[in-house]
């Protein structure tokens, strides 16, 4: 079945975008005709982890998604600026109440072991994923189930709107792999999907790289442009700066201080402004932590930072200052809300006069790995205005479950600046992980709903819920970083919005 001819001519537009985009090299396309031909038909990456599992279920996000994107076509392909785009999906299209959604599907793609991809497989995936207990899972929550219209249509039914569904469908909840593999202990080792390249077994080896090469009966060769695409694990990122500059890898994720090694080097950057780092001011209710309760209290807090000077000397100015936890990219972001809160201690001690708390106030976060400095600097600022931290036991892998049984009324963090709805359902809604006191009003609810029926108005709405949390001071963000991605000369990088490493597609030989 396809779907209407407006929707049919939307795909069709975007599929043309697509091809005019590649003959212009951006997208990661096919670079093409230049007689000396490409300088490289290898790419070289270093990884910062290993993959556990190559079952599509298991798939995470951000630099975790980049290596399933090698074996793993995805139902939608998310292209370097955001927008969406055909891939194993060609059209889709909402029913008027958001709660349904019509998938066409691509016909003639085959997964490598030679099954077809067609609606039985899609709902096999998506089946598969609701039930595999990935890291990702969350997904799919609002999908009740998955229906086969016909041989290349699939009906994605929803027990609520979800804005961020066809976002999800180019992540981890859209990758598609052999239904014949789904499930069996063969796919955790060896993927198998439709996607450009197949892992060479051989010289794979666990811990250390996985390799792949190109599949020779690919249906879509402008994503196709290595030879042979290797993943090297290299945890540590002086191990990955020095393997970038020596010629071991083409491309890597480092940090301000490594980046400085890569410049001298002559590699070159591609920056790009994920995450912001921040304290989580949890308890606003002030259920363990009375004075949280009080938004004087909460803002006096944002006052007490000069964000400016803290990006400076520990992130050697590697990012943006802010008050706002919404990205740029994600379109609930507003100017009037990027500098809220200005360094002003005196302010800062005001409101923590007319909040009854002149005497100071105590606040416990949990030690970070790796935020030790920020966290150091973030203490002695409070400390002017009269807040003291203390800081106790460092958060632990289990620091997830820690964070749900309400152990940390505050606590500094860095979090991912993703679409409205994604980032309202990881730290503001009360079903959000950090927001586990489960803190809201009637207000804030009426705006969150708002965004959540919005459909394509869902970024403008959270507009509004972005107001409110800055305003009402649920949080007290620093900066958005910047995550440093280096390349040598062999390749080109697009970078790829809201995400520290590029997709797969977005690399291609120099010329």
């Amino acid at each position: 079945m396809k779907l209407g001819p407006k929707a049919a001519a939307a795909a069709l537009i975007l599929s043309a975008s697509l091809a005019l985009t590649a003959c212009g090299g951006a997208s990661g396309a096919a670079t093409g005709n230049n007689p000396a031909g490409p300088k490289t038909t290898t790419l070289t990456l270093g990884a910062v982890q290993e993959i556990r599992s190559w079952d599509p279920a298991q798939a995470h996000v951000g630099h975790y998604l980049q290596p399933y994107q090698a074996a793993y076509d995805s139902l939608i392909l998310r292209e370097p600026d955001g927008k969406l785009s055909p891939m194993l999906a060609t059209a889709w299209k909402y029913n008027d109440a958001n709660t349904k959604l019509t998938v066409d599907l691509r016909t003639g793609v085959t997964f490598s072991d030679g099954a077809a991809f067609d609606a039985e497989a899609a709902k096999a995936n998506l089946d598969h994923f609701k039930k595999a207990n990935g890291p990702q899972m969350a997904q799919l929550t609002a999908v009740a189930d998955v229906l086969v219209v016909d041989a290349d249509t699939i009906e994605l039914n929803l027990t609520a709107p979800d804005p961020s569904l066809e976002y999800y469908l180019s992540q981890a909840a859209g990758l598609m792999g052999s239904p014949k593999a789904l499930g069996t202990e063969g796919i955790k080792t060896e993927p198998v999907g439709s996607g450009p390249y197949v892992m060479d077994k051989a010289a794979t080896v666990k811990d250390s790289q996985s390799v792949f090469t190109a599949r020779k009966d690919y249906w879509n060769k402008d994503n196709q442009k290595f030879e042979k695409v290797t993943f090297k694990i290299l945890v540590d990122p002086t191990a990955r700066t020095n393997a970038l500059v020596s010629g071991q890898v083409d491309a890597t994720l480092l940090d301000p201080k490594t980046g400085k090694q890569a410049e001298g080097a002559k590699m070159k950057l591609v920056a790009n402004e994920v995450d912001w780092q921040g304290l989580l001011l949890l308890d606003r209710d002030g259920t363990k932590n009375t004075p949280l309760a009080n938004v004087k209290v909460r803002q006096a807090i944002n006052y007490a930072f000069d964000r400016k000077t803290i990006l400076d000397q520990v992130m050697l100015g590697q990012g943006t200052p802010t008050s706002q936890p919404f990205g740029k990219a994600s379109g609930a972001w507003t100017e009037e809300l990027e500098n809220y809160y200005t360094y002003d201690p005196a302010k800062a001690k005001q409101l923590l006069k007319e909040a009854g708390y002149e005497s100071g106030v105590t606040l416990s976060v949990p030690a970070v790995p790796g935020f030790e400095t920020q966290i150091a600097v973030i203490k002695q600022q409070l400390a002017d205005i009269g807040v003291t931290l203390e800081v106790g036991a460092a958060i632990t892998n289990t620091f997830t479950t820690e964070v749900a049984a309400q152990k940390f009324t505050t606590m500094y963090f860095s979090l991912f600046q993703g679409e409205p709805w994604v980032a309202v359902n990881q730290i503001i809604s009360t079903k959000a992980l950090y927001n586990p006191f489960k803190n809201t009003t009637p207000e804030l609810q009426a705006k969150i709903d708002a965004v959540q029926n919005g459909g394509k108005d869902a970024g403008k709405l959270g507009q509004d819920v972005n107001k409110y949390v800055v305003e009402q001071a649920w949080f007290a963000p620093l900066f958005r970083v910047n995550q440093m991605y280096y390349h040598n000369s062999k390749i080109t990088v697009t970078p790829q919005v809201q995400q520290a490493v590029p997709s797969i597609y977005n690399y291609a030989p120099a010329q």
